[in-house]
């Protein structure tokens, strides 16, 4: 198995940043047929397979601010007001998906990207681990 961990920087606002070309890149230079593993290990990121740059990603922070409210209600009480839903959004986007890869390339569908998101606001820097499984690994 080969594996690389990926530095993101994701600010201070709730994001649904790309992280497909990172993805593709680890891809192609471990080359071959496999299977690339991407895992956020963080409580409160997920990793999410969908259409990016087609405002998708505007609706699907929209989304999460209609289940999710950034308010009081939390028990998870510490950080920044509504930091407890952060902990509850990878029961709805899991902090891992895995993508085929076909001769270095990602095997993704037309519109597919692969994108980390988050809306931890109090944590701006996190990591990604790919891992890439072939038939030898």
């Amino acid at each position: 198995m080969k594996s690389t961990l990926l530095e993101v920087r994701t600010g201070h606002s709730e994001v649904v940043q790309d992280i497909t070309p990172q993805c593709a890149t680890f891809a192609r230079e471990a080359g071959g047929d496999g299977l690339l593993h991407v895992f956020v290990p963080h409580a409160t990121a997920g990793i999410a397979i969908m259409e990016l740059g087609a405002r998708s990603d505007d609706d699907l922070l929209a989304a999460l601010r209609d289940l999710l409210p950034a308010d009081d209600r939390w028990r998870h009480a510490h950080g920044s007001r509504g930091h407890g839903r952060s902990h509850v959004m990878p029961a709805l986007i899991p902090p891992y998906a895995t993508v085929p890869v076909l001769g270095g390339k990602l095997a993704l569908g037309t519109w597919q990207s692969i994108a980390l998101v988050d809306l931890n606001v109090d944590n701006p820097d996190r990591q990604v681990r790919l891992s890439f499984l072939t038939d030898a690994s």
